[in-house]
């Protein structure tokens, strides 16, 4: 496996290899990796003749500068990750090599300014139209970060010239929006979504998992649990829901996830949606004709996890 640093070393490695016809697929990452990354690199692997993926903590996707600073580094172990996953090149910057001047206002920055404020300084600055993609969901908890994910894909997109680049669906809202903005600019990648990968009891696999102690990480296996609960109650033939959707209204559902999570002393709901798989519009009745996503955001302590499933 070669590794670069440089924008210019890692262009030249690929252009020659493109030159030769060589297809890509690329995995963008931040590190701190895990089977699940390990899927996407797996894949990748399989469909294209040049694998090559990247670490990079993001600065300007991050609302707080206490998430940036105790986010894992472990280039070390990331390394031999890789190397088992068959990876040809890893692409792995300082911040200073891609951003050698702030592309936008940095939102750890600004986070002491009054809430008005840095919310008019960062939709002002905003360099990516996302329609309401990023209004919705994470982008109400975590102003600005979707900015900031977009300003750093596209940089990688344009830097590894893909053909095709993979995302796990475990972050949907991530994958939609990254979605709309290769459409929107028309950037030449196929963007190849991927089944989230889970522990044994059902967990999301995330960086995120190893902050849990071992109560919270126990009974954050509720998460999948409800999520699966949700797709049974609105699925027939069911014995509790015979007419499946039609027997259960989105309102009372979302009411029956709150109670079931919060019931939990370990765990606190921050949001439960049932939406538009491809607008992430929040749905208030069934439609058969609309493909539905459930998603949820729970708090386990002072960790966020997410995870959705199709409905």
């Amino acid at each position: 496996m070669e590794i670069f640093s440089t924008i210019k070393e890692t262009k030249e490695c690929l252009m020659s290899l493109k030159k030769e016809g060589k297809t890509i697929g690329f995995v963008p990452t931040m590190g701190a990796l895990h089977r699940g990354h390990a899927s996407l690199l797996e894949r990748g692997e399989k469909e294209n003749d040049i694998s090559v993926s990247s670490i990079f903590v993001n600065p300007i996707q991050f609302n707080d500068k206490k998430d940036l600073e105790k986010y894992p580094r472990t280039i070390s172990e990331d390394i031999i990750k890789l190397k088992s996953a068959h990876c040809d090149v890893l692409f792995a910057p300082s911040v200073e090599e891609m951003y050698p001047a702030a592309p936008i206002p940095s939102f750890c920055d600004s986070l002491k300014e009054p809430e008005k404020r840095r919310q008019k300084k960062t939709e002002k600055n905003n360099p990516f139209d996302l329609g309401n993609l990023d209004n919705v969901m994470e982008g109400k908890q975590r102003s600005g970060h979707f900015q900031g994910v977009c300003v750093v894909v596209k940089k990688l997109f344009d830097i590894i010239q893909p053909d095709k680049a993979y995302f796990g669906e475990k972050d949907f809202q991530q994958l939609a929006i990254i979605k709309h903005m290769v459409q929107t600019l028309s950037v030449p990648v196929e963007i190849v979504p991927c089944p989230t990968v889970r522990e044994p009891d059902g967990l999301a696999m995330s960086s995120r998992n190893t902050f849990l102690n071992p109560d919270e990480r126990k009974n954050a296996a509720l998460i999948y649990k409800a999520l699966m609960e949700v797709k049974n109650l609105t699925s027939p033939p069911n014995p509790s829901s015979p007419k499946g959707k039609e027997s259960m209204k989105v309102a009372d559902l979302k009411k029956w996830v709150e109670q079931k999570i919060n019931e939990n002393p370990f765990l606190k709901l921050e949001y439960f949606e049932v939406v538009n798989s491809e607008t992430l519009a929040s749905v208030k009745d069934w439609n058969e004709a609309i493909p539905l996503r459930a998603c949820i955001a729970v708090k386990a302590g002072a960790i966020r996890l997410i995870d959705n499933i199709a409905l």
